[in-house]
C-alpha cells in the first residue's frame, strides 16, 4: 500500500510538473487570432492572400528574419502563436466567434476582418470584451465616426475608404477630365462599405470637379451576388464613360469575366477603388486601360518601392508562394506589424519588462510606424485610425514580367485626401474639404 502511495504521489507530482512547463511555455507566446475569409466568395481573392501574408510575416517575425527596425524575435521577445479562422458567415457569427476567441482559447490580442459588414458588428462588441483588435481592412469610416467614439482597445491600421474614394475623385478629374463630360455613374454593393464609397466619392467630385453631375440611377447590386446581367446592361445603356466601382473578391471577378464576355470595359473606363486585388489572379483576363485603387501604397504600389523590408516581403513571398503580393496580402502583413512595433515600444518604455495589455495600447495610439511599403501614421480618432498616402494609376500588361502593372501613377499624401483629426468625413467633404493640404 506505501508503494502504490508512493508511485501516485510521484505521479501526481510530475504530472503537476509537466502542466507547469507546459504552462510557461504557453506564457511565453502571445496569442493572436486573426480572422480572415477562408471559405466563400471573399476567400480566394482577398482572405487567402491575407492569410498568405500572415503566414509569411509571422514566420519573419517569430524566425527573426525581418530587416530593421523589425529585426528581432517576436513580439517584446515572445513569439506569435496564430489561430487563424474563417471570418465567413455574417456579423452575427463574428460576434460569437470573437467572445469565443477571447473568453474560451484566450487570445491576447486580434489582428484581421476584411469585410466592413463584419467590422461594424464587431466593434463594439472588441471594447466590451477587452481584447486589443488591430483592424487591418475593412475600409467604411463609420467604425470610429459613428459605433465607437471614444476606442481604447480597437484600432484600425490602414486608411479607410473616405481617402480612397478622395484620391480616386482627384485622380480622375486632374488626369483625365476628358473621360467626365457626360458625367459618371457607380456599380457598388448594397452594404455599408459599397454605401459609403459611392458618397464619399460623389461628395468629393462635387468639390473637384463642381460642374461634372452623376447619374440619376446607380446600380447597387446585393453583396456576392454572383449574376450581373442586368446591370451590364444598364451601364451598356447609360451615358457616362466613367464608372465608380468599389467592388471586390468573387463579385469583382464575376463582373470582369461578365463584363468582358459584352465588351463593357471597351466603352466604359472604371474607378475600381480596390480592383487591384484581383489583377494579379486574372493575369491578361484583367481589363487594361483601367483606373485602380488599393487604399493605399499596396501590391502592384509597392513593386517599386525600394526598402530592406519590402524587398524582403516581395522576394520571400515570390519565392513561397509562385506569384505577387496582392493588396490584402500587404494590409494584413501591416497590421501584424502594428502589433509588432506597439509591443515592442511597450516593453522598452516598461524598463524591458513584457508589457500589459493598456502598456501596448499607450504605445500604438498616435503612433507612426514603418511598414512594408511605406510609413503609417495613427492620426485620427484619438490616434486609434491609420491614415497613409494613396496611389493611383492605370492598367497595363507587362509582356517582360508577364504581370499586370500600373502607369501613370500619382501619389496622393495623407493629408490631402483624409480630414483632419477630430473632423468627421461627410461634414469634411460637403464643406469643400477644408483644412486639405494637396502638394
Amino acid at each position: 500500500m506505501k508503494r502504490v502511495q508512493g508511485r501516485t504521489a510521484v505521479l501526481l507530482a510530475s504530472v503537476a510538473s509537466v502542466a507547469l512547463v507546459a504552462g510557461a511555455a504557453s506564457a511565453q507566446t502571445v496569442k493572436m487570432g486573426i480572422p480572415t475569409f477562408l471559405t466563400g466568395a471573399g476567400a480566394p481573392a482577398f482572405g487567402i492572400p491575407a492569410k498568405e501574408g500572415v503566414e509569411l510575416i509571422i514566420r519573419g517575425i517569430n524566425n527573426g528574419e525581418l530587416p530593421a527596425p523589425y529585426n528581432s524575435v517576436g513580439l517584446a521577445g515572445r513569439k506569435i502563436e496564430p489561430l487563424i479562422y474563417d471570418e465567413a458567415g455574417g456579423g452575427t457569427k463574428q460576434v460569437t466567434e470573437l467572445r469565443n476567441k477571447v473568453q474560451k482559447d484566450g487570445v491576447d490580442l486580434v489582428v484581421g476582418y476584411i469585410s466592413s459588414g463584419t467590422c461594424a458588428a464587431v466593434a463594439r462588441v472588441a471594447e466590451e470584451v477587452k481584447v486589443l483588435t488591430l483592424m487591418t481592412v475593412c475600409g467604411t469610416p463609420r467604425v470610429f465616426e459613428e459605433l465607437v467614439k471614444k476606442p481604447k482597445y480597437l484600432f484600425r491600421t490602414m486608411s479607410h475608404g473616405t481617402g480612397n474614394n478622395t484620391g480616386a475623385a482627384r485622380y480622375i478629374a486632374a488626369k483625365h477630365p476628358e473621360l467626365l463630360k457626360d458625367g459618371f455613374i457607380g456599380l457598388n454593393q448594397n452594404y455599408a462599405w459599397g454605401q459609403d464609397s459611392w458618397r464619399d466619392f460623389s461628395l468629393a467630385m462635387k468639390i473637384v470637379a463642381p460642374d461634372v453631375k452623376p447619374a440619376r440611377k446607380q446600380q447597387f447590386p446585393k453583396l456576392f451576388s454572383g449574376q450581373y446581367g442586368s446591370e451590364i446592361s444598364a451601364l451598356l445603356r447609360a451615358k457616362p464613360k466613367v464608372v465608380h466601382s468599389s467592388f471586390w473578391g468573387g463579385d469583382l471577378e464575376a463582373f470582369i469575366a461578365q463584363a468582358n464576355a459584352r465588351g463593357l470595359f471597351k466603352r466604359k473606363t472604371f474607378i475600381l477603388t480596390v480592383g487591384e486585388t484581383v489583377a494579379y489572379r486574372l493575369g491578361r483576363k484583367f481589363p487594361e486601360g483601367q483606373i485602380i485603387g488599393t487604399r493605399g501604397p499596396y501590391g502592384m504600389y509597392a513593386v517599386g518601392i525600394d526598402t530592406p523590408l519590402n524587398n524582403w516581403f516581395q522576394k520571400e513571398y515570390r519565392k513561397t508562394y509562385g506569384y505577387p503580393p496582392a493588396q490584402p496580402t500587404y494590409q494584413y502583413a501591416q497590421g501584424i506589424l502594428g502589433a509588432k512595433y506597439a509591443y515592442d515600444k511597450a516593453m522598452k518604455d516598461n524598463g524591458g519588462k513584457f508589457p500589459t495589455t493598456d502598456q501596448v495600447i499607450k504605445a500604438l495610439e498616435g503612433a507612426t510606424y514603418t511598414s512594408l511599403a511605406g510609413t503609417v501614421r495613427m492620426a485620427l480618432s484619438n490616434g486609434h485610425q491609420a491614415v497613409t498616402e494613396d496611389r493611383w494609376g492605370v492598367t497595363v500588361w507587362d509582356e517582360k514580367k508577364g504581370e499586370m502593372v500600373v502607369k501613370d501613377v500619382v501619389v496622393f499624401q495623407p493629408e490631402c485626401v483624409n480630414p483632419p483629426d477630430g473632423v468627421l468625413s461627410v461634414p469634411w467633404l460637403e464643406g469643400g474639404m477644408q483644412g486639405a493640404k494637396c502638394g
